[in-house]
């Protein structure tokens, strides 16, 4: 095994090259989890449902986007780690023990594999297959976690067993899987805990390893500060890997970055653009020895590029992800799943893959398009054939944040007008939430400095920049006609999905 210095230096065991960052390096217990066929599945998994439709080159899958991430992550934490260090040779020129190499290459690996597998648990076209009503109502099944997870132990994950499934419950279950599988901790001395413990919905108790490399880590990072104030009496380890989850899962984090920039890619346009070498060159490790706070910060002359983060990631919902034949195709493909999954022998087939995860590989987007095939063949009038064929729906209109008693009621004032029966206006809702950032939002800091005594401190960023307040939380929704093929014997119920 390769020494933690090797690894802070560059060394890898493979490279691969992705259409978007670049060359990503990979270590070997990442290649065995990478090969590991629960996480092949991802090849099959469209990263963005059936966006194709309306902007043919977005066929990319969560295969190389969770790869992405994980090298954005890497390169988060390595920004900030190489600020802090040319900013105290500056003054001290420390030099590093084999102790804190040690924990900042822990750190980096604990990252590293829970931005890998943050996205390990999506189903068959991501996002829209748990909007399905079929697929809800399996998912809320009485037992359906406790099934998923017999057999471990699962009290140190989740001491309180969740009400309701989401992907990343299953990202947690196909992670615990594979890192066990590849003994990571036994050969690669990585424990499982911690890397569950970054990742969304866990409530994990950090290991010992962790907590060492944690007090080593923050007491080189903060100096004086880290036994300062409400810091002496908090836990350490909590903070750090807050601070490490803030990564994986923030407002400005590895998933959002890699997602905007792989999907204005793939999908040829320029709205999803920022500059992310300038983000990343001005993060900083942030804390307040007072509150106690630990988390990232940005330098003043970084809000530019925080500001185009932002913006570009409010225009690619607007004008992608929101886009009113995307959302039209988005409705199909629910009402499509629903259609399939009324014959008995399919539903008991996904209910099995969804509750065992040995099967879970085989739920993949290849499955359910061939089940669409079968039944556009089966009924020409059905929503499955509209999918298939890609028969739209016909857009009528589009209004901004309505009650929901508003929009029934422009749906009746839609049917009069249209003289269609009322069952043949559907409508499609994106909900876009903006106003985190705006408000007191914790998450992310302004490192400013004071022009006269060259003191910095950190400022929350409503209080630098009127940038944000032009940002609030919006739901875009479109009505559409249901087309010819589904005009009197389409679904009847308005079935307002949620984009």
């Amino acid at each position: 095994m390769r020494s933690s210095l090797d690894d802070l230096l560059g060394a890898y065991d493979k490279l691969i090259m992705d259409p978007v960052h670049g060359g990503i390096r990979l270590h070997r217990h990442e290649i065995e989890v990478i090969d590991h066929r629960l996480f092949q599945r991802l090849r099959n998994i469209c990263q963005n449902d059936i966006l194709s439709l309306v902007f043919p080159g977005a066929t990319h899958s969560r295969f190389l986007h969770s790869i992405g991430v994980m090298h954005v992550g890497d390169r988060m934490f390595r920004a900030m780690m190489d600020a802090y260090l040319r900013e105290r040779q500056l003054s001290r020129r420390p030099e590093l023990t084999f102790e804190q190499i040690d924990a900042i290459d822990y750190m980096a690996k604990v990252i590293r594999l829970a931005c890998l597998l943050h996205d390990s648990g999506h189903s068959s076209f991501s996002h829209q297959f748990n909007q399905a009503d079929r697929i809800q109502n399996l998912m809320q099944s009485s037992g359906r976690f406790e099934r998923l997870w017999e057999g471990v132990d699962i009290r140190t994950i989740y001491p309180t067993i969740p009400r309701v499934l989401e992907h990343e419950h299953y990202s947690v279950r196909v992670a615990w899987e594979i890192l066990r599988d590849i003994d990571v901790d036994g050969r690669y001395g990585i424990d499982m805990q911690d890397v569950l413990g970054v990742m969304e919905t866990t409530e994990v108790t950090p290991s010992e390893r962790f907590c060492q490399h944690a007090r080593t880590f923050w007491s080189f990072i903060a100096g004086p500060d880290a036994q300062a104030g409400a810091m002496a009496e908090s836990s350490t380890p909590d903070l750090v890997m807050e601070m490490l989850s803030s990564i994986v899962s923030g407002e400005i984090d590895a998933d959002r970055a890699d997602y905007m920039l792989r999907d204005g890619f793939h999908s040829s346009v320029t709205i999803g653009g920022f500059n992310l070498d300038h983000l990343l060159s001005n993060l900083r490790f942030g804390w307040n020895p007072d509150s106690p706070w630990l988390g990232l910060a940005i330098a003043r002359k970084g809000l530019g590029a925080l500001e185009d983060f932002v913006y570009s990631r409010h225009q690619m919902y607007r004008q992608v992800y929101a886009h009113k034949t995307a959302l039209g195709f988005d409705w199909l493909l629910r009402e499509a799943i629903n259609e399939v999954l009324e014959d008995q022998d399919v539903l008991a087939w996904v209910d099995d893959c969804l509750g065992n995860i040995r099967h879970f590989a085989e739920v993949t987007d290849t499955f359910f398009w061939e089940a669409f095939r079968r039944k556009a063949r089966e009924n020409p009038a059905s929503c499955s054939r509209c999918v298939v064929d890609r028969i739209r729906l016909s857009h009528v209109d589009t209004r901004e944040n309505l009650e929901a008693g508003a929009i029934e009621a422009h749906r009746h004032y839609l049917a009069d007008a249209l003289s269609a029966p009322i069952n043949e206006i559907v409508t499609c809702t994106m909900h876009a939430r903006f106003s985190h950032i705006r408000d007191h939002f914790e998450g992310i800091k302004v490192l400013v400095r004071d022009p006269v005594s060259g003191r910095r401190s950190l400022a929350q960023i409503p209080d630098v920049s009127t940038f944000f307040q032009k940002f609030s939380d919006s739901t875009i929704i479109h009505f559409y006609r249901l087309p010819e093929p589904l005009r009197g014997s389409g679904p009847t119920a308005p079935n307002d999905g949620q984009g």
